[in-house]
């Protein structure tokens, strides 16, 4: 079990929840969207946006405030709404700014077989997300566990977020969240990325919400200790993965089903 900010994530602790807008749109975007995250989930959450989308398809594609603004936002969202939060970093020289302000360093999926950039991170002391790329078998991601291990720092979390199938499209293999569990870290499901269809828009990448829930409900079923959703007021008007965030008018009910079945999977994960 590890621990973000006053978060306890692993074996034996609730449900917990990462979520936040793909992209920094605007800093009042972001206010509005921890605002009334806030407001409509009683779980612990983790909040998430990204001041940069360094991966973007084409290159006239958003990408974000940049480091210094994103760090400043987040550090409003932090002092107003009292919310652990966390974002993406894509160089290591990013790391250190990162964690004096955030609580929890997330890699993205394409570098996490990035060395310096997990060394970086991870000598920081706080936790890092590591996302699982989409090219990477479950049972190979315990390179980078042992890489995170070789800096001391002992709080590390794994995210499952699909694998490469064919053009334009992911798979889910549910065993990489119990195959990730047992090298003792707790594992997270991407259940927005998950859905996306990398590229499918030939200018941008594509994707199918509607799938969420179904697939966040199988990734609990499977052991998962966090699920990350992405979430938008308005998300076909988002400037990022407009497909594949869910409506913030529609998170609670969603919210209340993921947490009710975690906790019963919990009663019976010890029968094999």
């Amino acid at each position: 079990m590890i621990k973000v900010g006053d978060i306890k994530i692993g074996q034996g602790a609730p449900l917990v929840f990462i979520l936040g807008p793909c992209v920094m749109e605007s800093e009042s975007l972001v206010l509005e969207c921890a605002e009334r995250l806030k407001e409509i989930c009683p779980y612990p959450f983790i909040f998430k946006s990204s001041f940069d989308k360094a991966n973007r398809s084409s290159i006239n594609s958003f990408r974000g405030p940049g480091l210094e603004k994103g760090l400043s936002i987040l550090q409003k969202v932090k002092t107003q709404f009292d919310l652990p939060v966390t974002t993406d970093i894509h160089l290591p020289d990013q790391a250190k700014p990162a964690a004096e302000v955030i609580d929890l360093i997330q890699i993205p999926a394409f570098l996490c077989r990035q060395t310096d950039l997990i060394l970086e991170s991870a000598k920081t002391g706080i936790p890092l997300n590591v996302k699982k790329g989409q090219f990477v078998a479950p049972h190979d991601m315990n390179q980078v566990v042992l890489k995170v291990r070789e800096m001391n720092n002992p709080n590390l979390i794994l995210t499952e977020r699909g694998f490469s199938f064919g053009y334009n499209n992911l798979v889910c293999d549910m065993r990489g969240i119990p195959i990730m569990k047992g090298f003792g870290v707790p594992v997270c499901f991407d259940a927005s990325h998950s859905v996306q269809l990398p590229g499918g828009l030939g200018h941008a990448s594509s994707g199918d919400r509607t799938y969420i829930p179904t697939l966040a409900k199988a990734a609990i079923a499977a052991g998962a200790d966090v699920v990350f959703i992405e979430t938008h007021p308005n998300p076909d008007l988002a400037k990022s993965d407009p497909k594949s965030q869910w409506p913030l008018d529609n998170l609670r009910p969603l919210l209340d089903l993921l947490y009710e079945l975690h906790q019963f999977v919990g009663r019976y994960e010890t029968v094999s």
